[in-house]
């Protein structure tokens, strides 16, 4: 089906112009005793939210791969990827999912043409214009009926892609995965596995063996949790901060400095622990700043992958939700000095070396039910790593993307760290209330640190 039609969202102006629209079924039937996919506990607890990352490549000169080569090539390999991806194929509710119907029905692939340059969105730090680079706008945030794919459904299609070209002949390729199934991890193998069987699909057949993501098989339950999404931000503000590793290596320092004679054993701090105390501390000051006369009190959430960390570990090939929230809560300003607050998470991090398997992980949901997410503490901050997840190794045959990121507009109150393109530094993207931003931006001790 093709239909060609402009995107002009919230008043924004025309950045691109869909070409075409198209669902992708997996190159072989989904055989029937992997029909039913069920949800685990964790799937079932994690926001009914879409995921988003998206990677661009510039002008390839290759005569054998024209921009239409390109989307064939794109939708073949999906197709291919799909097989063994199968619940990404499938459909499951849209309100409180606890299975996933692997029917085959598809995922969904948007090719569209951008009335704009690479440059204009690799040099923007605002992050706030990326999302109409993604299918039907879906980042984030619950599925909107009315911007859905499958209109007036009570089901949701939890893969969708989006293809677009550049004026200068680039391409970027955007993925919005349903968190309900996968967590980052999850999606960045898959991102892989495509850019991969794209490399060597035309060359081989059956090159869909060539990748062997792993499903867990888990029994049918229902946790009863109330659907929750996260809140869409009002008034806030994303920015990206590029923090380099001599300057994350000064902050290490600096960091010691300030802990010795603390009693805190921190001689191994990494460059995520210290710059997630430096984001939440400056974050902190500015909602201050905004509160005259007291301390704010403030909590974060440290989501940590748990693949790697139980005593009988998961392949980092699993696909699902795997990842635990460390929350650490900050009633006084003595509370952010980095002693406390680095190793307050420190000691949560080795409570999850003590979780025997995911099984140990999943009993442990109960208590999260019984506490319904209520947090006495208003000012919450949640941030999520993806350092040293191979997002630059995203290869469809064209080279290595010279950027991968992700749309702002996260959630209130969130950092997303990953890697830069060679891994000199850290990229921070940053959501804020809007004067929180204004005053973290002009905050000489984060501007010390970041370029």
């Amino acid at each position: 089906m093709t239909m060609i039609r402009s995107l002009i969202r919230f008043g924004r102006r025309k950045l691109h112009t869909i070409v075409s629209t198209e669902i992708i079924k997996p190159s072989f039937p989904t055989p029937s005793h992997l029909k039913t996919y069920n949800l685990s506990p964790a799937d079932q607890f994690v926001p009914g939210s879409f995921m988003p990352l998206i990677t661009f490549y510039p002008k390839k000169i290759d005569t054998y791969h024209s921009p239409h080569d390109q989307i064939l090539d794109l939708k073949n390999s999906l197709s291919q990827t799909l097989t063994k991806y199968y619940p990404l194929a499938g459909r499951h509710a849209r309100i409180a999912p606890t299975y996933v119907d692997c029917n085959d029905h598809g995922a969904a692939f948007v090719e569209a043409s951008v009335d704009s340059t690479l440059s204009h969105f690799l040099q923007n730090s605002q992050h706030e214009d990326l999302d109409q680079l993604f299918p039907y706008g879906r980042v984030w945030r619950h599925p909107n009926p009315r911007a859905d794919h499958d209109l007036q459904t009570d089901t949701v299609t939890p893969l969708m892609v989006k293809a677009s070209h550049f004026e200068c002949g680039g391409l970027s390729v955007a993925v919005s995965l349903s968190h309900k199934i996968a967590d980052a991890c999850s999606m960045i193998n898959f991102f892989n596995d495509w850019a991969e069987l794209n490399q060597v699909c035309s060359k081989i057949e059956k090159c869909e063996a060539l990748i062997e993501p792993e499903f867990i098989s888990f029994e049918h339950t229902n946790i009863n949790m109330p659907e929750f999404s996260p809140e869409v931000p009002k008034d806030c503000a994303t920015r990206s901060f590029i923090f380099p590793n001599a300057k994350l290596n000064a902050l290490k320092l600096k960091v010691t400095s300030m802990t010795e004679g603390g009693g805190q054993n921190l001689s191994s701090l990494t460059r995520v622990d210290v710059l997630t105390w430096l984001l939440y501390k400056c974050a902190v000051a500015a909602a201050t700043k905004n509160n005259p006369g007291s301390f704010k009190p403030s909590s974060i959430l440290v989501m940590a992958n748990l693949r790697d960390k139980m005593m009988e570990p998961l392949p980092v090939s699993c696909i699902g939700n795997f990842v635990k929230g460390l929350v650490v809560q900050t009633t006084t300003e003595r509370g952010m000095k980095p002693e406390l607050l680095i190793g307050e998470l420190s000691k949560l991090k080795m409570g999850i070396r003590g979780l025997k398997n995911h099984e140990d992980f999943f009993s442990l949901l109960s208590n999260y039910k019984s506490d319904g997410r209520k947090s006495k503490i208003e000012n919450g901050y949640i941030c999520s790593s993806i350092c040293w997840y191979p997002t630059y190794g995203i290869n469809f045959g064209w080279g290595a993307p010279i950027k991968a990121t992700l749309p702002g507009n996260l959630s209130k109150n969130s950092f997303l760290l990953m890697d830069t393109p060679k891994r000199e530094g850290i990229e921070a993207i940053v959501c804020l209330e809007k004067q929180e931003m204004d005053i973290v931006q002009r905050d000489p001790e984060l501007l010390a640190f970041c370029t």
